[in-house]
């Protein structure tokens, strides 16, 4: 295998440098090794597909797959990591060098993304026929850089260099037809390996091409704008993740790029059908079952209805039928306000059969409810359509034959609040599928030495596809476990305080306590607590020099979308408060806050080996369930969180002891919301007032932005809205005490390191691969399909 796998390399650098191995700069080895591992899958991943077009299938359609770098990742499910080690040395060459070329594939933003990716890796590794639908997004979401603390957003070009993961499939392109346009979705096929198995799966991904390039009349005419109009027009459907939609032309773009990426999946889906079954689409839904990842797919649902009308001559009846049993919908949000909605204008703007569909599908509804014997004000509410707003999730619980929720306390609250008439009226179709997240690359590959010692402790590396046999040695933990243990999570954070310094530019201690909030930025997931409690402490170290208080590291990560105003707030406030503290010179390094920019994939895997403390503090029903959650507790890092999400099931794991839980809890803050009065916090919680008077006294800049004064007035004066809506103020003295407490117990090194051996070893539950078993055979049906 060694020298085959040097042979490819040496032929696959050559094609792309067109120059000998060790003439090809860092960049084209990459590439060179990437191609050689596709080249050794080709075979396996075409027979993959070949077997699985015959059978039943799952379709997982989702707006965005975070992907993160695939050449490690391939290398190590294929077990050719040492292969490919040696292949490059030989040409004198390292591969963790070559590693680092790879740019994140921006083809998503946070956990939705995310998730998406890990359930694929799940499906290969299980051999189960799923294939993944989504589109390839020419720059993602956007690069973020800071300037004077402000996020600045920049187009992240990551196929700059090409990208040997995804295939163009040419013969496989599909026309998609608008009313002001017809553009040709041109499919990408990226090979997804399992861990140990001879199957590959395939994400495919659309990117939208004109159907001619250029208008050559036009062009030379002198009319050189005019010539590339609908050229333009057509790149922007694939240009950028989830454009800003704060304009009717920025729906209008998100909506056409939702049915862009259904129309063409769905066409091809039943395109193979009909080559594999024949015409008679009545079995489709034996053969095909379809996931819709949140709300963003749920075009899909009318787009097939007028496929299989329209194209292939089904009546409404029949048609609504194999709807009805083909579409399963996840739901991601405890929001019933935050639920997707589009103007009907757009759609009629857009694609006037679908409008019409839709509107039919919305009079059927109330007839059929209104036969049932709901009264008007119920229909009302529940109806797809209302006046001229469409309502996504509605039409994906009217259509689907599973709705789930994604933690076991997020699928409660939906049940009884978000989606509570469509509970009352289908009980039968509501489950929970709780997340998880990949071993493979949340485990084994970002942190090798916790895997070498689970393989020793363990004897063998089987729990690498079943994670749940770590339960089994809960117990196994001696004290030179323990303390090798500890020595591990000490030279992770060797590691990443040299990743800091040379990314960040800043000096971190390795023996300070690393407390770290990584995701999405939104109010909800409180960043802003976790930055008041640092200046707290900040003022409390300098009121009192002498204050006994454990070395503390502060890493942030997260992105707010570019509209987010006071999302962006947030990052300068923290920005600022890093600025502040660690610059000052009588805190000598006490405590130090590092924001990382651009956090995605990559930088994750190298932060979450290194934490300690696992900042999961959302306002407690907010959270659906997380899922970095899960890897930081599968790394052993602590949960410092509320009771939201699924925070409830890793306590329900570890126990109270092994978890650091504060805060109201969602059944108790309805009650507490009635008399809430955040002025009082600020005016008795001891040093609250001092934290909040710093965002407008002089002590934090905010650069004139007045970011600061809005945050400050959304906490304690709201006017348009309840004042402090996410009980930022109100957690704050339960969430200073468990901060403090969890930083006194760090202290006692080996009673650390055994409740982080208690959050390894029962983080099983967590695994994707536990997830997707769950969906295979509670929704999708599917059973194993190896190949041969």
């Amino acid at each position: 295998m060694t020298q085959n796998l040097r042979q490819t390399l040496a032929s696959q650098v050559r094609a792309v440098s067109g120059r000998p191995v060790d003439k090809s700069t860092t960049m084209e080895l990459w590439q060179g090794l990437s191609a050689a591992v596709v080249d050794q899958i080709a075979d396996r991943w075409a027979k993959t597909s070949d077997t699985y077009a015959k059978g039943r299938q799952e379709h997982y359609f989702s707006a965005e797959f975070l992907m993160g770098r695939a050449l490690l990742n391939n290398l190590s499910n294929l077990g050719l990591v040492d292969e490919a080690r040696q292949a490059l040395a030989e040409y004198g060459q390292d591969l963790s060098l070559v590693l680092e070329e790879e740019p994140d594939a921006a083809l998503g933003n946070g956990g939705l993304g995310r998730l998406a990716a890990c359930f694929l890796d799940s499906c290969a590794t299980l051999d189960l026929p799923v294939a993944g639908y989504g589109i390839l997004y020419r720059y993602g979401l956007f690069k973020q850089l800071f300037d004077k603390g402000f996020q600045t957003e920049h187009p992240d070009p990551w196929m700059e260099e090409g990208y040997p993961f995804v295939i163009r499939r040419e013969e496989a392109q599909r026309i998609v037809s608008y009313a002001d346009l017809t553009v040709r979705a041109v499919p990408y096929d990226m090979p997804i390996t399992g861990y140990g198995t001879k199957n590959i799966n395939t994400l495919r991904l659309w990117r939208a091409e004109p159907i001619e390039e250029f208008d050559y009349d036009a062009f030379n005419s002198q009319r050189f704008t005019e010539a590339i109009i609908d050229r333009e027009r057509t790149n922007d459907i694939s240009r950028v993740l989830y454009p800003n939609d704060t304009t009717f032309e920025g729906k209008v773009l998100r909506v056409r790029q939702q049915y862009f990426f259904c129309s063409a999946s769905l066409q091809a889906i039943v395109d193979n059908y009909v080559e594999h079954h024949g015409e008679d689409l009545s079995d489709f839904a034996e053969y095909n079952a379809i996931q819709l990842n949140d709300t963003h797919p749920v075009l899909a649902i009318p787009e097939l209805m007028r496929l299989l009308m329209d194209e292939h001559g089904l009546g409404w009846g029949d048609a609504w039928k194999i709807v009805s049993n083909t579409f399963a919908y996840t739901n991601h949000t405890v929001l019933a306000e935050a639920l997707e909605k589009w103007e009907m204008t757009i759609f009629d703007r857009l694609f006037p059969r679908i409008a019409e569909i839709v509107r039919e599908i919305d009079r059927r509804f109330r007839t059929d409810m209104a036969e049932r014997g709901l009264d008007q004000a119920t229909i009302d509410y529940m109806a797809p359509v209302a006046g001229n707003t469409v309502r996504m999730a509605w039409i994906a619980c009217y259509a689907s034959y599973s709705i789930n929720g994604v933690a076991a306390l997020h699928t409660e609250i939906i049940k009884r609040e978000t989606l509570k008439e469509w509970h009352e009226l289908w009980p039968e179709r509501f489950n929970n599928k709780t997340n998880g997240v990949t071993p493979r690359r949340w485990l084994k590959q970002c942190n090798p030495r916790l895997a070498a010692l689970l393989d020793e402790v363990t004897g063998s590396d089987a729990w690498v596809t079943d994670l749940s046999l770590l339960g089994s040695y809960l117990d196994a933990a001696d004290d030179s476990v323990l303390d090798r243990l500890a020595e591990i999570k000490h030279e992770n954070k060797v590691d990443f305080a040299a990743w800091v310094k040379e990314r960040e530019g800043i000096d971190i201690d390795p023996d300070a306590i690393f407390d770290v909030q990584i995701k999405r930025l939104h109010e909800y997931k409180r960043q802003l607590l976790n930055a008041l409690y640092v200046l707290d402490l900040y003022f409390r170290m300098k009121e009192d020099p002498s204050l006994d208080v454990p070395k503390r590291v502060f890493v942030f990560g997260a992105k707010a979308a570019s509209g987010y105003i006071r999302a962006k707030g947030v990052i300068k406030l923290i920005n600022a408060i890093a600025e502040l503290v660690n610059n000052d010179e009588e805190i000598a390094g006490r405590i130090k806050v590092v924001f990382i920019h651009n956090y995605n994939v990559s930088p994750a895997e190298h932060i979450i080996p290194a934490a300690d403390v696992s900042e999961q503090i959302s306002t407690a029903g907010k959270e659906a369930s997380g899922t970095s959650n899960m890897k930081f507790m599968m790394n052993g890092a602590l949960t410092l969180g509320t009771l939201d999400g699924a925070n409830v099931e890793i306590l329900d794991a570890v126990g109270e002891d092994n978890a650091y839980i504060f805060g109201a809890t969602e059944d108790e803050l309805p009650e507490l919301r009635k008399n809430y009065d955040p002025r009082w916090h600020y005016e008795n919680i001891p040093g609250l007032k001092r934290v909040l008077d710093a965002l407008v006294d002089g002590t934090l800049d905010d650069n004139g932005s007045g970011w600061f004064h809005d945050l400050r007035w959304s906490l304690l004066e709201s006017g348009y809205e309840p004042a402090d809506v996410y009980y930022v103020l109100g957690d704050f003295a339960a969430y200073r005490e468990a901060k403090d407490r969890m930083a006194a117990d760090h202290a006692d090194v080996r009673a650390w390191a055994r409740k982080t051996w208690v959050n390894i070893t029962k983080s099983g539950r967590f695994s994707s691969d536990r997830t997707i078993r769950d969906y295979a055979e509670g929704v999708w049906k599917l059973e194993a399909t190896p190949i041969d």
